[in-house]
């Protein structure tokens, strides 16, 4: 904003006349009132003004609607007030609200902080985000990827199955959140009003499949350019059988520690044990302390102090029979150079997996 200074008029001086006068007789003369100075530059004038419109989708029925990549760059979203619609963001958020929604299909992109659905009924949607939660909602199917442990709040038939998705910026909204695709909570729902002889949440058929819950945008949409997949073996958040029953008795850990491709390795342990036909039970992204490492390994501790320092581990519950001697193997035979923990046998995997996923749950607080 521009400011304006004037000086007071005052009787000069006869010396200052003096020099008033020479300076008027060779053009340097001084005005009583200076120009108006050029308006400050300051760097909230520069930036690109919000319209609050362009993060709300409120009062639309029957529509295809949402976000494009690059439309939300980790804002607040709000969605209200919305009947029969299909929604879709494809970008990463700061915090979705979601209030008075009724047969609608939604996916959420990540969101960094939390996801709040108030009063909403007949929804199914494909959500990740740091925090879930809902408050007075019906008839929920949802395919959730959650960093902490979800809640539901005087909410009747909720069902949630594992996130399963992928479209090519998918990967990067998940870094921009903040949130790891290996930090999982879907299936640990916390009912904050449970009501005694009743059953408020389940879990979705084990062979559920995205496509029949969130379609995918009608081909004339803005969103038919978004080369999107819903197949379990693209999703970018592994499937994991999260608090559902274990086929088999012998589970194994199998620990990544933090190298230049931890993530394409765990992924391809992942992949390798699906065609042996074990199955993936959990997974959890987490730092250690020389002294964590000291109680989760015990006696395998020596030797993996000095790699917690890297950075973050990545660990894996794999679940089959035979399923530890078929780690080693993997181990052996395809992570050569990379640092790994495997456990040694079936009599001491099932230590190994408590004393790593009840350290993990402690240090992110479930």
């Amino acid at each position: 904003m521009g400011c304006f200074f004037s000086k007071k008029s005052r009787r000069k001086s006869p010396e200052k006349e003096s020099t008033a006068e020479k300076k008027e007789a060779t053009g340097n003369n001084v005005s009583e009132n200076t120009e108006q100075e050029a308006p400050k530059q300051y760097s909230w004038d520069k930036r690109e003004k919000v319209d609050p419109k362009d993060y709300m989708l409120a009062g639309i029925k029957d529509a295809t609607v949402g976000r494009l990549p690059g439309k939300l760059n980790g804002q607040q979203f709000v969605i209200q007030d919305c009947e029969n619609c299909n929604i879709f963001v494809f970008d990463h958020s700061a915090t979705v609200t979601i209030d008075d929604c009724v047969n609608c299909r939604i996916f959420l992109g990540p969101v960094k902080g939390s996801v709040f659905f108030r009063d909403c009924k007949d929804i199914k949607c494909v959500v990740a985000c740091q925090q879930f939660r809902t408050r007075d909602c019906k008839k929920m199917d949802v395919f959730l990827c959650c960093a902490t442990q979800p809640i539901i709040e005087s909410s009747t038939s909720m069902k949630f199955g594992c996130f399963q998705y992928y479209y090519p910026e998918l990967a990067f909204h998940f870094k921009d959140a903040g949130l790891s695709i290996f930090n999982n909570n879907w299936s640990n729902i916390h009912d904050f009003t449970p009501v005694s002889g009743e059953t408020n949440w389940s879990l979705l058929p084990e062979d559920a499949v995205v496509l029949d819950y969130v379609p995918l945008p009608d081909s004339e949409s803005e969103f038919k350019s978004v080369r999107i997949c819903t197949d379990v073996n693209r999703s970018i958040v592994p499937l994991t059988k999260g608090g559902r029953r274990k086929e088999s008795e012998e589970s194994c850990l199998f620990v990544f520690f933090a190298g230049d491709y931890t993530t394409a390795n765990a992924r391809k342990l992942i992949d390798e044990a699906t065609a042996k036909s074990l199955t993936l039970i959990q997974t959890k992204e987490v730092s250690m302390r020389p002294e964590d490492v000291n109680r989760v390994f015990q006696s395998n501790a020596e030797g993996l102090v000095e790699w917690t320092a890297k950075g973050p581990v990545v660990a894996l519950e794999l679940n089959g029979d035979g399923v530890v001697e078929a780690c080693r193997s993997m181990a052996n035979e395809g992570f050569n150079g990379t640092k790994v923990f495997v456990s040694e046998n079936k009599n001491s995997a099932s230590r190994d997996v408590d004393n790593f996923f009840n350290f993990a749950d402690m240090q992110m607080g479930l």
